[in-house]
């Protein structure tokens, strides 16, 4: 949901108001003359094609969203690669922040307003902030509430109405997943985490910032594809794919997290309870402990 938000809303957005929009690794089409006048390829974080988009924006180019071809792309392969990519995702941006912000403020291309969205809009609000909010009020203030409720107590539309009101703003463009909603709040709360680690390790530039991992993808679909056609000419029925559930393994942090949750859950039920913060402690806490226990994965073809 928050990639499909990220095309249909942000990218859509973007071009259209002729702002900066990040570009995306896959399916993109750039001018030669663009790429050279922008200063060509660059290694200095782990998203080259958005450092590159931010260099050719402050040339004065333009970027166009064409969201009516779509395109096939390969999903992570196993929750360690998934937790690698997001890794990547997160930590990135937030490294090209710190090492791009000087090239913004001195560029004269373009204007102050353009500057502020780039840098307050685009990369700190989105690439940094949304992920230490999300993992701090979901996984600390409500469990910190919780703790001391006889003190302080949280609003509910602090609680309640405004997360609810912007998750289902992110949702809105994925009808045909609202039934995994849920789910996805919990997954993403577990992930926050992770995510908000590898942003401060971009912004700090510690030792992981530059940490570049191969994601593993589902399998090739074109050499599936030209098997089945073999297989056709041969007058062969296609061999049945064989699975194999992909090997777990324990993440620490994400049990730790768990168990914290599920205390302030415990704590919740048996002194206050009166605002039900443990119903949603209970399923998060349960959350994390599946990732924790690594019960996500995936069914890859051996």
């Amino acid at each position: 949901m928050s990639l499909n938000y990220h095309f249909a809303v942000e990218q859509v957005v973007g071009s259209a108001c002729h702002g900066f929009f990040g570009f995306n690794g896959t399916a993109g089409v750039w001018r030669v003359s663009a790429m050279a006048d922008a200063g060509g390829w660059k290694e200095r974080t782990t998203v080259e094609d958005m450092d590159l988009a931010v260099r050719a924006s402050l040339r004065g180019w333009r970027f166009v969203y064409v969201g009516g071809i779509g395109v096939r792309n390969e999903l992570p392969s196993t929750f360690r690669a998934y937790r690698y990519q997001q890794h990547r995702w997160s930590c990135g941006p937030a490294n090209l922040l710190r090492k791009s912000l000087p090239e913004i403020l001195r560029s004269d291309r373009v204007s102050a307003w353009k500057k502020f969205h780039l840098v307050y809009g685009f990369f700190f609000v989105r690439k940094v902030v949304a992920h230490l909010v999300t993992f701090l009020f979901y996984c600390v203030v409500i469990p910190a509430c919780v703790l001391v409720q006889g003190d302080v107590r949280l609003p509910k539309y602090v609680a309640m109405y405004v997360p609810a009101i912007i998750t289902l703003l992110n949702a809105a463009c994925t009808p045909r997943s609202w039934h995994l909603l849920i789910f996805w709040i919990l997954f993403e709360n577990v992930m926050s985490m992770h995510r908000s680690k590898a942003a401060v390790i971009g912004i700090i530039e510690a030792s992981r910032a530059n940490e570049w991992v191969v994601t593993d993808k589902l399998g090739n679909n074109a050499n599936n594809a030209a098997a089945v056609v073999a297989n056709k000419k041969k007058k062969h029925k296609p061999p049945a794919a064989k699975k194999r559930f992909c090997s777990r393994e324990v993440h620490v942090l994400e049990l730790v997290m768990g168990g914290c949750l599920l205390y302030c859950a415990i704590y919740d039920i048996v002194y206050f309870g009166r605002d039900h913060f443990y119903i949603y402690l209970l399923l998060q806490s349960a959350a994390a402990f599946i990732v924790g226990f690594g019960y996500v994965g995936a069914f890859v073809a051996s």
